[in-house]
């Protein structure tokens, strides 16, 4: 039996009305005897002749046959996740691996629902379709639906772009590019041919880190012109010492296709710290 692998593009919540009151009916009452001495005013039938202290309520009949109503219990606190052997964590990490390559798909909930079943199925041994027939459909698939999430995050891309470009200080090029300066530098500009060291980190349009060399606790070192148009562009408006703002349309970062954790189509937003020019 062949068995097909998927292969993905990898780099990737009363006031009460007063009236009523005076409209209600009074209770019924009934003359009842007051001891002796007494005036013999009508009381409220059922009414005793002791009167209750100041402030006291009135305890309320049960009706006869009815059950006394328990008083609601909250439910206990949960309790706090069970921590993760290795090798749990091991397999969590392939269940991570699995949702990143069906990113690309942009399933729907009911559409995930068939993979979960997919999988049961599966470990059952009782698959509801033949995977000689309908595998060699998956690649056709993913390219159909690669095309449909470019054009999504291009538009809301778009968006994000025509809004960033019209913050105080930020230029919009004529590539499209939206660059902003965050602290001016003092020394020299690098050129496309030089190679630069810099720090950066780099988002999603929705806030979403994709890549840190400050996690790394390493800068990066490259040659400005072996990168995506984007920084070659953006980087050569910095000086030395300086932070900027590159926010890149798709077609000046990684296009249709994208990357692991970066979906095709996608704006990117760097902010990049340009540490040195090797040979200046």
């Amino acid at each position: 039996m062949r068995v097909y692998h998927v292969f993905l593009p990898v780099a990737l919540f009363g006031i009460l009305n007063p009236s009523a009151f005076a409209q209600a009916p009074k209770p019924a009452v009934a003359a009842v005897p007051g001891p002796a001495g007494a005036s013999g005013r009508p009381r409220p039938a059922g009414a005793s002749g002791a009167r209750r202290p100041a402030g006291a309520t009135a305890a309320k009949p049960v009706a006869p046959g009815a059950k006394p109503v328990a008083k609601a219990v909250p439910p206990p606190p949960p309790e706090p996740p069970k921590e993760m052997t290795d090798e749990e964590k091991t397999i969590y990490s392939l269940g991570l691996s699995v949702s990143r390559s069906l990113k690309p798909f942009a399933l729907s909930a009911a559409e995930l629902e068939l993979v979960r079943r997919a999988l049961t199925d599966a470990d059952a041994g009782k698959p509801a379709v033949d995977i000689e027939v309908w595998g060699p459909k998956i690649q056709g698939l993913a390219e159909s639906r690669a095309v449909l999430v470019a054009q999504r995050e291009k538009e809301k891309s778009a968006a994000y772009l025509a809004t960033a470009a019209k913050e105080p200080g930020a230029v919009r090029t004529p590539s499209g590019l939206v660059y902003k300066e965050l602290t001016p530098g003092t020394g020299p500009s690098p050129t496309a041919s030089d190679t630069v060291k810099v720090h950066y980190r780099g988002t999603l349009i929705d806030g979403t880190e994709f890549d840190s060399s400050y996690k790394r606790n390493e800068p990066a070192q490259f040659p400005l012109n072996g990168v995506i148009p984007g920084w070659t562009e953006g980087v050569q408006r910095m000086k030395v010492g300086g932070k900027s703002l590159l926010i890149c349309p798709s077609d000046l970062a990684y296009g249709d296709q994208g990357r692991p954790s970066i979906p095709g189509g996608a704006a990117l937003i760097f902010e990049i710290e340009l540490l040195e020019i090797s040979g200046k």
